[in-house]
């Protein structure tokens, strides 16, 4: 045969693993099948989801250039179906375990990027691979591409265990216990399509880390999770993990619990089945909000899910795969391509200095360097990719590893070479300092193809990292390493719980206009694997977020002790302080007079157009509703204060008692005679907005609602509340609270008992 006439299909056929090359010909018959009506559409779901398929969102002012908008046009024409995902762009997600991947690899994503997608590739949080834009018909090429250069979709979304994530610096860090790589891509390899990872009621995500100090890992946010160790045992030398289980973001973030303090190596795979065989049988299945591993051993109590996963541990028919791969952990896998020597004497291009102080990591291995590519906000273009990939050939050969804030990570490069290497990124544009630093912001897609986000978490991301960029030669060393992370909605893609300065999206009605608005988080430690997880502290429009930024680090900076952390500055100073720091960036102009604040970050487009009479008598009209929910949002952040100063029962009981706030004010507007009794008012709640679904999220369901019922019983039982438990009671009544103003936007108009406040007069009126 001509091999200048195969097509890519017979160039690759020997290239795709027969294992993954089966798996792409099942999805494209489940395709078909869908196509005909013969697969429900919500078994299809489930099915594309473990492919990595994603419905998106595409109808929002963002990320329209002259290609995508004529991908959109074209969309229509591809595959005919009952279902809008079928003329429509998608998600695809690509798994990258640990976050390994080649210079071949990164020029195939290049490639497909501009095939199918819409030329842009996107890190994500978790060390993955996106592509936006790619319609449905073409994902099984797409995947057998893929597979030819060792990478599946396979399981990166769904109710399976996801990518497995670990530290980007494993086997070369000063401070690491060992090399965690070789257990993370075992367990990647052994949970893929296990028939015991098959029946879960969510998702599960697990870290691996090789130390407990450092972030890397960020092992104490998932839902397993391990930290290398190690023992004498008769002299020898044994390893282990410290192994954690039932770790969380999400709305509601929740820390992994101690499960073993010493888990040894040969333990760890059968130890991951025997929970994955545990939280299949006892997790919830029904009720999605509660169906993470978190969930369940918050009501079985850590100690009795280990006994659970113990007895389970002792039922596993033995399976070689649990320790074959310990044979060669101590292998070195990785080889330099060129010998290390050291940066003495070489000279130094213009912006080298500033790069090499915050991007250059010096490796144990004399003479090694590893250095951050940084990617402003995570995304290459399919040309930087493919330069990428021969810099990684001119410099380091095959070791390269995608980082969970959104960069890559270049080892085993050379010292000597670091102002060549420097000069090649920065001529295609990758060339930026500040990697981890407070101008490395991460975000999550948010509403530019998000169907979830509610505010422009990447317009917000772009706008900060270009202002502290801008004013990067005055920030303070004290503030250049905190870290600033955005997420668009309460979900924490983008894992603003961990961050020094967190923001979620949410909106807020402001006279009569819905308006992007973002959450405040503060206190979250992304250090010591996740630490600590921070705490809302107030809400600011979304076009004050970059004044608000500023002005809280201008008062960390004159006000901080030397070497105290933002955690501990936070902690010292109250969180009352700090909100009453940010109480004028709550307040915006008049639409009238500014509409600039009425749209988000990207989008020239009004958030949203509300219709709402103007006031009389220069008062103006408010519902009880609006005046109410302020009120609960008061009571909370009291809550709050209650917390901080030790004080976790009152805290949980004045938290639910914003709840209740909040709740009578969606009444009232219905019912103005409302009481103030507690069981008449979520009586009424219940039947006026709960059955009727009115108060439902169109996602979440009656997710939020029930926090409040859940608050409920634990108060009414007289329960004790521990810290832990306090935290998540305070972090559901900001989500109920957050949803109240949602749903009163979604209800307001033509309500009685709306009331006129007139605003007192100001001096010199």
């Amino acid at each position: 045969m001509d091999t200048n006439k195969q097509t890519w299909k017979e160039k690759l056929a020997n290239k795709i693993p027969a294992e993954l090359g089966r798996e792409v010909d099942i999805f494209e018959q489940q395709m078909q099948l869908r196509k005909q009506g013969k697969i429900d559409e919500k078994v299809f779901a489930e099915t594309r989801l473990r492919r990595g398929i994603y419905g998106q969102r595409y109808d929002n002012g963002q990320r329209h250039d002259g290609k995508r908008i004529q991908k959109l046009k074209l969309s229509a024409d591809v595959v005919k179906g009952p279902d809008t995902l079928w003329d429509a762009p998608g998600m695809m997600r690509i798994k990258i375990p640990f976050g390994g991947v080649t210079p071949e690899q990164l020029e195939t994503l290049a490639d497909l990027s501009e095939e199918y997608a819409d030329g842009v590739t996107h890190v994500t949080t978790r060390q993955d691979f996106q592509f936006h834009f790619v319609h449905i018909a073409d994902t099984p090429d797409l995947m057998r591409r893929l597979a030819a250069v060792g990478i599946t979709t396979q399981e990166a979304c769904g109710n399976v265990v996801r990518n497995v994530t670990a530290c980007p610096l494993a086997g070369i860090c000063h401070e690491e216990t060992f090399d965690t790589t070789p257990y993370a891509k075992a367990c990647a390899k052994f949970l893929m399509g296990h028939p015991d990872t098959q029946d879960f009621g969510r998702k599960v995500k697990i870290a691996f880390s090789g130390c407990a100090q450092n972030p890397c890992g960020l092992v104490t946010m998932h839902d397993m999770g391990a930290i290398a160790k190690s023992r004498v045992v008769d002299g020898k030398v044994q390893r282990g993990f410290a192994f954690y289980v039932g770790g969380g973001l999400g709305s509601v973030p929740y820390k992994a619990k101690l499960f073993d303090e010493f888990l040894p190596e040969e333990e760890l795979l059968p130890t991951m089945q025997a929970i994955s065989r545990v939280f299949a049988r006892l997790g919830e299945k029904r009720n999605r909000a509660r169906a993470r591993i978190k969930f369940l051993i918050a009501h079985l109590g850590v100690e009795n899910f280990r006994k659970l996963v113990l007895a389970e541990r002792q039922k596993l028919s033995h399976d070689s795969r649990w320790t074959d791969f310990l044979t060669s952990v101590n292998e070195q896998r990785e080889q330099p391509l060129k010998p290390g020597m050291s940066l003495n004497g070489h000279q130094r291009p213009e912006g080298f200095e500033a790069w090499h102080a915050t991007n250059v990591y010096r490796q144990r291995q004399p003479g090694y360097v590893a250095a951050t590519v940084t990617l402003p906000l995570g995304d290459a273009s399919a040309d930087q990719l493919r330069a990428l990939a021969d810099i990684a050939r001119r410099f380091v050969k095959d070791t390269l590893r995608t980082t969970v804030e959104q960069n890559i990570l270049f080892r085993w490069v050379s010292e000597a070479d670091l102002p060549e290497f420097y000069q090649a990124i920065k001529a295609i544009g990758l060339g930026a300092a500040d990697a981890a630093t407070i101008v490395d912001v991460t975000a999550c897609p948010g509403t530019d193809t998000c169907k979830l986000g509610i505010a422009s978490s990447r317009g917000l991301a772009r706008e900060l990292r270009y202002q502290l960029g801008e004013k990067s030669l005055q920030l303070d060393e004290a503030v250049k390493n905190l870290r600033i992370k955005v997420s668009g909605c309460f979900n924490s893609c983008g894992q603003h719980h961990i961050a020094d300065i967190g923001f979620y999206g949410i909106n807020r009605n402001v006279k009569g206009f819905q308006v992007p608005h973002f959450q405040v988080i503060l206190g979250g430690k992304f250090h010591d694997n996740a630490g600590e997880y921070g705490v809302a502290i107030g809400a600011v429009p979304s076009k004050r977020v970059p004044e608000a930024v500023l002005t809280i680090t201008e008062y960390y900076v004159r006000l901080h002790f030397k070497d105290e952390r933002f955690q501990d500055f936070v902690a010292r100073v109250g969180k009352k302080a700090i909100k009453d720091l940010l109480e004028d960036l709550t307040k915006i102009p008049a639409h009238e007079v500014d509409r600039s604040y009425y749209s988000d970050w990207g989008d020239p487009r009004e958030f949203t157009l509300a219709d709402m009479g103007v006031g009389e008598c220069a008062g103006e009209v408010v519902s009880q509703a609006e005046f109410t929910l302020a009120a609960s949002e008061r009571e909370l952040f009291e809550a709050q204060l209650l917390l901080d100063a030790g004080h976790a029962q009152p805290a949980v009981k004045a938290a639910y008692a914003s709840m209740v706030r909040a709740a009578q004010g969606l009444v009232k507007d219905q019912y103005p005679a409302i009481s103030e009794n507690d069981d008449q008012i979520i009586a009424e709640f219940t039947k006026r907005f709960y059955d009727t679904q009115l108060f439902w999220d169109k996602y979440a369901g009656g997710k939020f609602a029930e926090y409040l019922f859940k608050a409920r019983q634990f108060v009414g039982a007289g329960k004790t509340a521990d810290t832990d438990r306090a935290v998540q009671l305070l972090q559901e009544a900001q989500l109920f609270i957050d949803a109240a103003h949602d749903c009163h936007n979604k209800t307001r108009g033509g309500a009685p008992g709306a009331v006129a406040i007139v605003p007192p007069a100001q001096p010199g009126a």
